[in-house]
Parts: structure tokens; C-alpha cells; sequence
């Protein structure tokens, strides 16, 4: 089993910054993708941005492609998402995931899942 906390949501402006950050414990070394969705009130969760645990390998949605940056440190089991120039479209909840195998966009493919953190962004 893989735990999933994340960290970092709030509330920002709009065009400001957000670091969301997400610790996996437990079975770590099974999870060759690791992946950020977020999940809008009334919307279907959608995928944001996934890398893998050994080449760094990055996969990002067109709709955050520029703005937002994901990355990883093995050492310390930790994911991060870097989220710049926010916009009120990017308010939701954001999940972290983990899964083994390649990356991925299809969030019920994805294994693990943390709790979630509210990222709001006002205009």
C-alpha cells in the first residue's frame, strides 16, 4: 500500500502562485507515475500533470502546458505541482496519484490517491 498526503492548497489571486506538495509513504517503490487531477464542483475529475519516478519524464494537460510544473524528489518521496499564473478555471480540489507502470492520463488507471487540497483562485 502507498499513502497520499498533500499539502499547500489555499486561496490566491488571480495570476498569482501556489506550490502544492505531496508525500508518499509506505510502498513508495512501486509507484513508477506519480500524477496531479483536480476535480471542479459538477465537473468530472480531470488530469493536470504526471511524471515517473525514474527518468522525470513529464506529461502535462493543455490547459495548465506553460503555467504549471511538475517534479518530484525521490529522496525525500515527495511530488510537487509549481502553479503559476493561476485563473479562476483552476479552482478545484487538487489529488495526488500514484501508479506502477507508465504514465498516464486516465485517472482510474491511477492506484493510489491522497485526500485532496482546495486550491481557489479569485478574480
Amino acid at each position: 500500500q502507498v499513502q497520499l498526503v498533500e499539502s499547500g492548497g489555499g486561496l490566491v489571486q488571480a495570476g498569482g502562485s501556489l506550490r502544492l506538495s505531496c508525500v508518499a509513504s509506505g510502498r513508495t517503490f512501486s509507484t513508477n507515475a506519480m500524477g496531479w487531477f483536480r476535480q471542479a464542483p459538477g465537473k468530472e475529475r480531470e488530469f493536470v500533470a504526471a511524471i515517473t519516478r525514474g527518468s522525470g519524464t513529464t506529461y502535462y494537460a493543455d490547459s495548465v502546458k506553460g503555467r504549471f510544473t511538475i517534479s518530484r524528489d525521490n529522496a525525500k518521496n515527495t511530488l510537487y505541482l509549481q502553479m503559476n499564473s493561476l485563473k479562476p478555471e483552476d479552482t478545484a480540489v487538487y489529488y495526488c496519484a500514484a501508479k506502477g507502470g507508465a504514465l498516464g492520463s486516465n485517472w482510474s488507471l491511477y492506484d493510489y490517491w491522497g485526500q485532496g487540497t482546495q486550491v481557489t483562485v479569485s478574480s
